[in-house]
């Protein structure tokens, strides 16, 4: 086992059971301990959800190093504060406890916006242990740290990645039609666009793959809003890998529709990686 860890958050419901069943998994791929945090108002209450947690990955993964851990105070300043420098942080869509609305409330929005690592909520409707592939969500060049690490996945999972580029056509202003067809200024700017667009997961990949060539990819450019886009592709996916960017004149990234959606609706597991 190395240095690394992987954090997972509890708090005693069955959506956290599952999620403290992935973090196991995903820690034994990582060769990390497995750190659980229970955040409670007062620490005494914490030991039989840490106790029963470490049983049942005991039971599971007699070999994984786990280390369990109670904090106080809110559940999204405790799992900040014990993710920092975790390989990745696993959370429930939902739960009970301090736990209650990590997806809908703010709970959740805080840590998905504001954790420096990748997070993985564990949410969807089918089965993901089955060789399902991983969908990686690609707006632009930068987002670099999000295909990285869906490289990464895939590669560790075995299968194929299939990277998602969608994108629309900005409006542009109406012009006389020109008597030459497809040679007006605005049907030349969308010439262009179109080109330049196509080529943005052929650029974005070209490195990692030399990089990861056993990994097998599939790239697609969709005309079409890229939340539905991303939303409908989970259903044939074990997991979907998308970025959140960090701006400058920000303290914390903000989370756009694309993000949004996959966390309330995604049909599969989503990791969200912090860029920039």
């Amino acid at each position: 086992m190395n240095s690394q860890y992987v954090v997972v958050g509890v708090d005693g419901s069955t959506v956290a059971v599952r999620a403290l069943d992935r973090a196991a998994k995903e820690a034994v791929r990582r060769g990390a301990t497995l750190r659980v945090v229970y955040a409670v108002p007062d620490r005494d209450e914490a030991g039989p959800i840490l106790a029963s947690s470490a049983a049942r990955i005991h039971a599971q993964h007699p070999g994984l190093p786990v280390v369990t851990r109670a904090s106080e105070g809110g559940a999204a300043r405790a799992l900040l504060r014990e993710s920092e420098g975790a390989a990745l942080t696993v959370v429930g869509n939902r739960g009970f406890g301090a736990f209650s609305g990590l997806l809908f409330g703010s709970v959740s929005l805080r840590l998905a916006a504001s954790i420096r690592g990748p997070l993985l909520v564990v949410r969807g409707d089918h089965r993901c242990d089955d060789g399902r592939e991983v969908l990686l969500g690609l707006e632009s060049d930068a987002d670099a740290d999000a295909a990285i690490y869906a490289f990464q996945e895939a590669e560790r999972r075995g299968t194929r990645l299939r990277v998602l580029h969608s994108w629309t056509h900005r409006r542009i202003a109406p012009e006389l039609p020109s008597p030459v067809p497809a040679t007006s200024p605005g049907q030349r700017e969308l010439a262009l666009r179109d080109a330049a667009e196509e080529a943005v997961p052929r650029f974005t990949m070209a490195e990692l793959h030399d990089r990861y060539p056993e990994v097998a990819i599939e790239t697609r450019t969709v005309r079409t809003g890229p939340a539905h886009a991303l939303l409908e592709a989970t259903g044939e996916a074990g997991l979907v890998v998308i970025g959140v960017h960090r701006h400058s004149d920000r303290l914390r990234p903000r989370l756009g529709p694309v993000a949004l959606t996959l966390l309330h609706r995604s049909h599969c597991p989503v990791a969200v990686v912090p860029t920039g």
